[in-house]
């Protein structure tokens, strides 16, 4: 199997087709880069949407524990990462708070 080439200065990015809107991806991220958004054409009426992507870490934790490979983090050698800042991990607590919704 070859490995997913990421789209040019992308830290992450969903492959929205394969995504159950489980939300499972935006309960572990660290620096609240996911939300679920409303979307009424899935079947579950939500859809990750990645909502800091420029606070992405690397971490992997998303990609991890999506089950349906819907999620993709580029690799430390194609990619420079954000460190984790305070204002990342109040916006993380922030998005699980209000149920893994995008903030309003």
């Amino acid at each position: 199997m070859t490995a997913m080439k990421a789209p040019e200065n992308t830290p992450v990015w969903v492959d929205e087709s394969r995504c159950k809107a489980c939300d499972m991806c935006v309960a572990v991220c660290p620096a609240g880069v996911l939300a679920m958004r409303q979307e009424p054409t899935s079947t579950l009426g939500s859809m990750v949407e990645i909502v800091a992507l420029n606070d992405c870490i690397g971490c992997n934790e998303c990609e991890l524990a999506c089950p349906d490979f819907a999620i993709y983090v580029a690799d430390n050698k194609d990619f420079k990462f954000a460190k984790l800042t305070e204002q990342s991990k109040a916006r993380s607590k922030a998005i699980i708070e209000n149920k893994y919704r995008v903030l309003g």
